[in-house]
């Protein structure tokens, strides 16, 4: 088995409901585009506030996905 080599792509997922959904729309929306997305790491929380509460979650979430070996 050949060692892996990763790259990582940095996204912004956002949600109105909770910030599990922004991160599961980001991480869903990257493995609809990139192939052998297999890991994600949160970087930044943030939000938006409307009339005194939390009206819109943003999530900066790092994807890693696997880079596909060239043919030799």
């Amino acid at each position: 088995m050949a060692d892996n080599v990763y790259r990582v792509t940095e996204l912004v997922g956002s949600s109105q409901v909770s910030l599990q959904e922004a991160i599961q729309g980001a991480v869903r929306r990257a493995s609809s585009t990139l192939r052998e997305v297999s890991w994600f790491e949160v970087s930044g929380i943030r939000g938006h506030v409307a009339d005194g509460a939390v009206a819109h979650f943003q999530v900066t979430v790092k994807v890693g996905f696997t880079i596909e070996d060239t043919k030799d």
